[in-house]
């Protein structure tokens, strides 16, 4: 065995003629390799091209085949090998094994001669040593066994000689020892034997007739008996080889010579060459190839003319030169291969891997024949000498089929000569598939929704897995892994997928109030040995469908109706009862409302939110009345499911609760108004800027104001303060324009009164006792006057810092006292934080008349009412409704134009300064 690292020569024999199955050598044992210790290990052939020998694939012992017949596979060459290479497999590694064989020769053949009898004429008066030319003899065999002497029977005039030629060739000569003598003996007779070395020796014979010829003077001689020339093997056809001559001193016929080859000379002699008779001169006749024959021996012979011619031979040797006519022979030997120029090799193949053998050869001899090999395509191969002029392809690196499944690859070889010949040979190497991929999912998680009460066995989703693999290491098959529900069941039982294409399938159907979210996992396996899988997570969440129906949780129902006393002095928003209900569905389907759908005496309204049922009116009922509506109880779905209850009110004699007692009731057709985030983000941004711009204007307004007190504080008309405060310990600051007007002498009285101007939302319960007559009053800074235009009253200020009769929204006229004077009444719009409020507000009057110069109060009671809480948008907004008390005395208008006369003067000197003052301070408070 031989070794270099990355291919083994192992060298065996075996003689021909065995008997197949004849053992020649095991590789396993040979190679120190043991099948027990990987029952994976396997021999292979590269490249098997015959059936004479045949190897085991699990250990690699190799055998005869078929009878190997020596001569017909090598012919006369001195070795002859039968070689090939074999790829071990084992330990996950490959290995190249160079395996020569040589068939060893036995002495099956005997040597043969050409021709059975030879004539040969002799002249008596030849001279002693003059040789003569036998046919040689063919032995098929080789080495020992091939022929090694030759005999002749007993005469005292010849003995044979034995030469080897150029070509290895044993030839013999007959050697005149004994002068003839025709009258003597006139006929000779010889048997020549040839005889091999094999053990036991064969041989061939042949018979050589002399005749013995009377004397001619003179033969014809040669200048050379032997003769060595060289031909190029790229000589054309006609080229001259040689030129012989013989010499005969006799005159005449007798002097002229002819030459021509020796009778009997080989065929492949006569077929190349062509000697002229008269000349001498041997020419070619067909062309040489130094590849095929490197030389030729060539017997020509001379006679002259004359009668009992004698002739003579010369022997010539031709040697055929080589010349650079071949280019280099590429042969590639891939180690697994199903086409011609492609090698496969697997992507779990190793760095220094063997992928194809690539053998070289040229014809031709010196320089000429070295061949140099080179590979180009790709950096992740490389050439690798394994014996002689034979390479190895093998890996650089690992390989990845996904990254690039194939090389094309380029097999350079160029021989030294002069010029130099390449062969260019191009060749495939594609990388095989192995199972190192597992199926990836598109996603790591799925969420599926799926409507309760689905159909079972429905279509949710389909889950997508990919392998970069391919052929079955890229089939995908889906399965699920089974687990437990929430409620304890195989998770098979609730969904299924498709093994195929991924797609899950629900086996039951969903309640969202029993099963909301169910989790599970898929996997994703390919068909590869062995298998790689990946799982991904399921989530479904169970969508609420609009299936349950509201149901009353207060008041307890029974046969859907219920008994609830009511005191018989309930007054006006008294809150009578709350109704609860309970939606199992969720989100907007379990956004409840409460409607009054029967009510006769329309006694009663309901807050749609909060279930709140309160009295409209104040009850005139007896006790033991029985007051019934009907209530229902409506979800938030987009097909609305109702549920109805029969509410009865007992009017009983038990006294009303003032914590019973209502002002503010929303509207029983009120819709909730829905905002999302994006609505809430705008409106907390709008609300902010409102609030700036509403500090802007409490700063100025309130320079303003006390710029306005001190100039008014000096020379005002009525004084600092025209219009007096009480400082009755009972009253409040004034909270907005929802108080109510009243005349001092007033009181009030215990009874509400229900307010027709407000809009549909909202219902504000007010004292019933209508309010006495007032007179329009201006005071330092405020003016109320009726509208010319409608019949209401604006309450403004230009917020110029003019005084009274100055102010450009002041009537100085009193043109308004003309008028019908009115009388106002707050609305219920929210919660005002100074009597200036009023100046935006547009408030509903009704017309009374009044004396000028009488005296006007406008008084609050200072207990509140009632409190009251809704819900808007999930937002709860409390609105207290505080009152207070404020008096003042008008005065008349005669006092305004008196007053107006006296100072007229002096305020138009003053006019433009005050003014100037004025916007100079407003723009500082800025």
């Amino acid at each position: 065995m031989i070794g270099n690292g990355f291919c083994t020569t192992t060298k065996y024999f075996t003689f021909e003629e065995d008997a197949p199955g004849t053992e020649i050598g095991n590789l396993s044992q040979d190679l120190k390799i043991d099948p027990e210790e990987d029952p994976e290990t396997s021999f292979k052939f590269i490249q098997k091209t015959s059936s004479i020998i045949h190897m085991r694939k699990t250990d690699g012992l190799l055998t005869v085949g078929e009878v190997i017949d020596r001569e017909q596979l090598c012919q006369r060459s001195p070795q002859c090998l039968i070689t090939f290479d074999v790829v071990a497999f084992s330990k996950e590694k490959f290995q190249l094994i160079h395996v020569e064989i040589e068939v060893k020769d036995i002495n099956d053949h005997s040597p043969r001669f050409t021709r059975n009898e030879t004539h040969l004429d002799v002249s008596e008066d030849s001279p002693l040593n003059s040789r003569f030319p036998l046919d040689v003899a063919v032995d098929l065999d080789v080495g020992d066994n091939y022929v090694q002497s030759y005999y002749i029977s007993h005469t005292n005039n010849f003995v044979v000689e034995v030469s080897t030629r150029e070509d290895g060739a044993k030839s013999a000569e007959l050697v005149l020892i004994k002068a003839l003598d025709r009258e003597t003996e006139e006929f000779y007779t010889i048997e020549v034997t040839a005889t091999d070395g094999g053990n036991p020796a064969k041989s061939g014979e042949t018979t050589v007739y002399i005749r013995v010829l009377d004397s001619n003077d003179n033969s014809p001689t040669f200048e050379h008996n032997s003769l060595k020339v060289e031909l190029s093997e790229d000589s054309p056809v006609g080229s001259r080889v040689l030129k012989v001559h013989a010499f005969d001193p006799d005159a005449g016929i007798n002097g002229e010579v002819v030459y021509g080859f020796v009778e009997g000379s080989p065929t492949d002699v006569t077929r190349v060459f062509q000697i002229d008779l008269i000349s001498g001169e041997v020419t070619l006749r067909d062309t040489v190839d130094y590849e095929s024959k490197k030389s030729y021996e060539l017997h020509i012979q001379a006679s002259d003319l004359g009668s009992n011619s004698i002739s003579s031979t010369c022997r010539a040797i031709v040697d055929i030169v080589d010349v650079n006519d071949n280019a280099p022979e590429i042969s590639i030997k891939p180690m697994t291969s199903t086409s011609d120029g492609v090698a496969f090799i697997t992507e779990a193949a190793a760095e220094e891997s063997f992928v194809a053998l690539i053998s070289t050869s040229d014809g031709d001899s010196g320089p000429n024949g070295y061949v140099r090999t080179t590979l180009q395509g790709h950096e992740h191969f490389k050439l690798t000498q394994a014996y002689s002029d034979t390479f190895m392809i093998v890996t650089t690196t690992t390989l990845d089929r996904e990254a690039i499944p194939e090389y094309n690859l380029t097999v350079i070889s160029e021989d030294l000569g002069t010029p130099p010949f390449k062969t260019i040979k191009h060749y495939t190497i594609r990388i095989t598939d192995e199972n190192d991929n597992a199926p990836t999912f598109s996603k790591a998680s799925y969420d599926v929704s799926v409507i309760e009460n689905n159909i079972p066995g429905s279509y949710m989703t389909t889950v997508v897995a990919r392998d970069l693999d391919v052929g079955k290491n890229g089939k995908v098959f889906y399965s699920l892994i089974d687990s437990k529900a929430p409620d304890g069941s195989p998770m098979s039982t609730f969904v299924s997928v498709d093994p195929h294409s991924g797609s899950l399938y629900t086996l039951r159907s969903f309640n969202f109030e029993t099963l909301r979210e169910v989790e599970f996992a898929v996997k994703a396996s390919d068909k590869g040995v062995p298998p790689l899988s990946s799982t991904t997570l399921i989530q479904i969440r169970v969508v609420d469908e609009n299936d349950n129906f509201p149901y009353f949780t207060y008041p307890v129902l029974r046969n859907d109706s219920a008994e609830i006393p009511i005191p018989f002095n309930a007054q006006a928003g008294y809150l009578a009862l709350r109704v609860t209900a309970k939606d199992e569905d969720s989100g907007v389907n379990s956004q409840l409302s409460f409607h009054i759908l029967e009510d006769e005496d329309q006694l009663f309204s309901i807050d749609k939110n909060t279930g709140e049922i309160v009295l409209k009116r104040r009850l005139s009922s007896s006790c033991g009345d029985v007051l019934q509506i009907t209530v229902s109880v409506v979800d938030g779905g987009r097909e609305p499911l109702t549920s109805l209850a029969s509410v009865r009110f007992v009017v009983t004699d038990t006294g009303a609760q003032e914590d019973q007692v209502v002002i503010l009731l929303r509207s029983k057709d009120d819709e909730a108004v829905e905002f999302d985030v994006w609505m809430l983000v705008i409106a907390g941004f709008a609300g902010c800027c409102v609030l700036l711009l509403g500090a802007i204007s409490v700063i100025t307004v309130s320079c303003v104001i006390k710029r306005r007190r001190r100039s008014f504080g000096r020379d005002g008309l009525y004084g600092s303060t025209p219009l007096s405060k009480s400082n009755n310990t009972g009253s409040n600051v004034y909270n907005g324009a929802n108080a109510f007007l009243r005349n001092e002498s007033e009181s009030m009285q215990p009874c509400l009164y229900e307010d027709k101007s407000l809009d549909s939302e909202e219902k504000l319960f007010l004292p019933c006792k209508p309010f006495e007559q007032t007179f329009l009053w201006q005071d330092e800074k405020y003016c109320l006057q009726t509208s010319s235009t409608t019949d209401q009253l604006s309450v403004k200020d230009s917020g110029k810092g003019d005084s009274d009769f100055n102010d450009s929204d002041s009537d100085s006229s009193g043109a308004a006292l003309r008028r019908s004077l009115t009388t106002f009444q707050p609305m219920a719009r929210g919660v005002c934080g100074s009597f200036g409020d009023w100046r935006s507000g547009v408030i509903q009057t009704r017309h009374t008349l009044a004396p000028p110069g009488s005296a006007y109060t406008i008084g609050f009671s200072h207990t509140p009412l009632y409190t009251t809480t809704h819900h808007l948008n999930t937002h709860l907004t409390a609105r207290r409704w505080n009152t207070f008390s404020r008096t003042g005395t008008l005065p008349s208008y005669s006092a305004h134009q008196e007053s107006r006369t006296r100072i007229a003067g002096e305020q138009t000197q003053t006019q433009t300064q005050t003014q100037t003052q004025t916007q100079s301070e407003v723009a500082t408070s800025f």
